[in-house]
């Protein structure tokens, strides 16, 4: 993925996260990572391994088709 795809994707997971009226703590203790880590995905700093987009997609109870596709 290239930058601005790290982008659009932290803003889909901070999106989905908003719907269902959770904070950055509540992803990150559903998923077993840290507030910095979902904070730092969430803006496009970081490119997230296969499997934490797994628990991401998971703790937000989608699939991961629908976490990737973030043609909004």
């Amino acid at each position: 993925m290239e930058q601005d795809d790290f982008l659009k994707l932290g803003y889909k997971i901070k999106f989905e996260r908003g719907k269902r009226k959770m904070s950055q703590l509540d992803l990150a203790l559903k998923t077993g990572l840290t507030t910095r880590t979902v904070s730092r995905i969430e803006c496009g700093i970081i490119d997230p391994k296969f499997s934490t987009l797994s628990k991401i997609a998971e703790a937000l109870g989608m699939n991961l088709i629908e976490l990737l596709d973030f043609k909004l």
